[in-house]
């Protein structure tokens, strides 16, 4: 087999087949390894050395990030002075696929010294490492996707799947809230998306309000110098009750043939879709999207304006 198309295929498959014939050992030990993490009030330390460290420091970082603090420690760096980044109340994650890694095995005088839990993800339950643990995650790996059966690859994805499980389960299981996810990535699109809120993006100064008694010329020339394509009707109470949008004036110079004659309370929408300002950016263009309209009124809990938000308002603002 020498097309890399055909090699890249038989790789995801052997590796797929790895991970779906791990679901079926899933068994006891997993749930009381979570429930030993759940017990801890500390981290979780994940060590690992080679790839088994490439692939904790992956699963330390989603642990992190979905509500779990965790963070990885090097084993030999740990025996040379970071074990001392351990405290009471942590638990140990250790990686080893053969579980016989002496660089890993080291770290666990140490540990033991220390009273802290260890669980150990490893394919061999008969080696030193899962005689030294609490729990053991075994790993059932048939064949590396290797054609030498070398090279760790369906073993790490396996492994890398196994902390992915962790993750998710503790995240559910503590009931981690999106806002909570969001704190944890202020960064980049993913935080922009996650923590921009409508009061963030709205327009709030110069806002094209008319009053239900407003004449059709007054509402338009209102529209007009707000150029947001609307206008809101308000009450007397400043409260929301309709909106007047280029829609609507284009059916209405269909409809009528004098200008004179279109009243505004026959042509304005009553009722129209509103948002608090406390909402994601991301439910505003996801209402627009489902309505097929290209603005909301911002209300507040007593249906007041206090402002609106345009389709064109969050595509400056690089939400699509």
């Amino acid at each position: 087999m020498d097309n890399p198309i055909d090699i890249a295929k038989q790789v995801l498959k052997t590796e797929a087949d790895s991970i779906y014939n791990s679901m079926n050992h899933i068994d006891e030990s997993f749930q009381k390894a979570i429930d030993l993490i759940l017990k801890q009030k500390g981290r979780v330390l994940v060590l690992g050395i080679g790839k088994s460290g490439h692939i904790g420091k992956k699963i330390a970082a989603t642990l992190a990030s979905t509500g779990q603090p965790a963070f990885f420690i090097h084993p030999t760096e740990a025996i040379h002075g970071d074990v001392g980044m351990m405290v009471s109340g942590d638990i140990c994650l250790m990686i080893s696929h053969s579980g016989n890694t002496s660089e890993l095995l080291d770290t666990v005088p140490a540990i033991k010294r220390m009273g802290l839990p260890i669980i150990s993800i490893t394919s061999n339950s008969q080696s030193k490492l899962a005689k030294y643990s609490d729990v053991v995650l075994k790993t059932h790996v048939n064949e590396e996707a290797c054609p030498f059966n070398l090279a760790p690859t369906s073993s790490t994805t396996v492994t890398l799947a196994f902390g992915d499980a962790i993750a998710i389960s503790l995240l559910k299981l503590r009931g981690f809230r999106e806002e909570q996810f969001a704190m944890r990535h202020p960064g980049g699109s993913l935080g922009k998306r996650l923590l921009t809120k409508v009061s963030d993006i709205m327009i709030t100064e110069t806002l094209p309000i008319s009053h239900e008694g407003d004449s059709f010329k007054e509402a338009l020339a209102t529209m007009t110098k707000g150029r947001q394509g609307v206008t809101i009707i308000i009450d007397e109470d400043s409260k929301c009750i309709g909106i007047l949008t280029d829609g609507d004036l284009r059916r209405a110079f269909e409809k009528y043939d004098k200008v004179s004659e279109i009243k505004l309370e026959n042509i304005y929408v009553r009722n129209p879709k509103t948002i608090s300002p406390e909402a994601l950016a991301t439910e505003a263009l996801k209402k627009m999207q489902d309505k097929k309209i290209t603005s909301l009124v911002v209300s507040d809990q007593e249906n007041k304006v206090v402002g609106l938000i345009h389709i064109h308002h969050l595509l400056e603002q690089g939400f699509y």
